[in-house]
């Protein structure tokens, strides 16, 4: 009886390993698909069947260039960086962001349209135009 009692408690704590194992391995799992969705959400699939992301040059705003060079203020001013002056910062920002994302996507698209459509022709236009297209070494007439 000692022997199956000594076998159960063995097979019970590595039946526990074994569970706290699986455990592990769901919450990583679990963290590793939250991570991709992130990621994904930052590089947004694009709309063409090339399924490559594709990433926009999006311009990140500073309160102080835009207090200088939008406003024209002094820089003491900016520095304060006043609730009238925030406010009104926040209201740029908003409606520059609100297209800014749209415009980098029809400049992407319209970059995309440019190279399948209109430089897409191998016959006419070589791949890269830099280079001289090979020609077709010619077969020399037949005996007379």
């Amino acid at each position: 009886m000692d022997r199956t009692a000594a076998l159960s408690a063995r097979c019970l704590s590595g039946y526990n390993w074994q569970v706290n194992m699986l455990r592990l391995v769901t919450i990583g799992l679990a963290a590793a698909g939250i991570a991709t969705v992130a990621r994904a959400q930052l590089n947004p699939a694009p709309s063409d069947s090339a399924g490559q992301g594709t990433r926009y040059n999006v311009q990140e705003l500073n309160f102080d260039m835009w207090c200088q060079e939008q406003q024209h203020l002094p820089p003491t001013r900016c520095d304060k960086r006043l609730p009238e002056d925030d406010a009104a910062f926040n209201t740029y920002r908003s409606k520059i962001e609100r297209y800014e994302i749209p415009y980098l996507k029809e400049q992407q698209r319209q970059l995309q349209l440019n190279t399948d459509i209109l430089h897409n022709d191998p016959v006419d236009h070589p791949d890269q135009p830099s280079q001289p297209q090979a020609q077709q070494p010619s077969t020399p007439p037949p005996p007379k």
